[in-house]
């Protein structure tokens, strides 16, 4: 074959592509969400576990998904702030970090919000969640949950615990914590996880829950005792530490979780294809090992499942925040 032949040949088929691609039908042709960066809001300061949680996933799906991904902080009022924001965003690359508290927690303890996580946001993934532990000052003489239930029964209202603020992960915990073992210790919050942890390893107060990832250190170095684990299994860094399921309340478990919502006016194809990603990320060995590193456990189910999951976690929730009457701070 000569090389007039050959560069006909390649000719033709270069013609033929082109001419393919003038009349592809408009669905496909439109076809490339996304067709510039995600922005990924999360509505809380940074330097906590939610960036964690965020980044990782964000860095996983950039990878896959055609366009960078990154993660802008806006916290306030509770996450209100962001979650309105996003609801009212219209470029459909804005989606956001939904959070116990914001899904499942503002409904009840904010007499009117500015969204509707049921009617404004489709469900995408559950990324992660991570574990609450029960730490008690090491000078307490309690070395598990049943000698600490025990030591509270007997001195009602004489036992402080502190949580980062009303309403907060911590705060939940322990309120689920009394009603389930029918305890009755004061609650005493505080402006953040950082200032309670200093009172309670000071000695000014007698217990706390708080996410696995900020107490760790303070464990393996005796400054506190973890006497129970939020989590259905133990965990590998605590691996003698008990759960409170274990210890007699079949059933029980409390993690702070995250997920990734998308306003539900987007167009199907695009949550679909979201969701895809996100997915494919959160189960993806990268995003697993990045959030075991920091004590965090990785999910990645569907949105369905998902949906299902703030569904049972409202009904939890809704039972201690009214039978603790807890309000937002002021």
């Amino acid at each position: 074959m000569n090389e007039l032949s050959i560069n006909r040949r390649q000719w033709m088929a270069t013609g033929a592509a082109a001419t393919s691609s003038l009349w592809l039908p408009p669905a496909f042709a439109q076809g490339t969400w996304p067709n510039k960066p995600l922005r990924l809001v999360v509505p809380f300061a940074p330097g906590g576990s939610s960036e964690i949680v965020a980044r990782a996933i964000a860095g996983e799906m950039a990878k896959t998904i055609g366009q960078n991904v990154f993660v802008e902080n806006k916290p306030g009022a509770a996450g209100n702030i962001a979650m309105q924001e996003v609801a009212n965003s219209t470029d459909e690359h804005t989606f956001i970090l939904g959070h116990i508290g914001t899904l499942a927690v503002n409904p009840f303890i904010f007499p009117k919000l500015p969204y509707d996580a049921e009617r404004d946001f489709a469900s995408i993934t559950l990324i992660s969640k991570v574990p609450s532990l029960y730490v008690v000052h090491p000078d307490l003489p309690v070395q598990n949950l049943k000698d600490f239930v025990a030591y509270a029964k007997a001195r009602p209202g004489q036992l402080n615990y502190g949580s980062a603020g009303n309403g907060s992960a911590g705060h939940l915990a322990f309120e689920y914590l009394k009603m389930v073992s029918g305890t009755f210790m004061l609650h005493v919050p505080y402006r953040g996880t950082g200032p309670m942890l200093t009172d309670l390893m000071a000695g000014r107060l007698q217990a706390a829950s708080v996410g696995a990832p900020a107490l760790l250190s303070f464990i393996k170095a005796g400054k506190l005792r973890c006497i129970a684990t939020g989590t259905a299994e133990r965990l590998p860094q605590l691996p003698d530490v008990p759960t409170v399921a274990e210890q007699g309340y079949k059933g029980f478990e409390m993690t702070q979780w995250y997920g990734l919502l998308a306003p539900k006016k987007w167009s199907k194809p695009n949550i679909d294809k979201l969701e895809a990603e996100s997915i494919k990320a959160a189960r993806g060995a990268t995003v697993k090992e990045k959030l075991s590193q920091e004590t965090a456990l990785a999910v990645g189910n569907t949105g369905k499942e998902f949906d299902a999951f703030i569904k049972a976690e409202k009904v939890r929730w809704k039972a201690v925040i009214e039978r603790a009457q807890i309000k937002p701070d002021a």
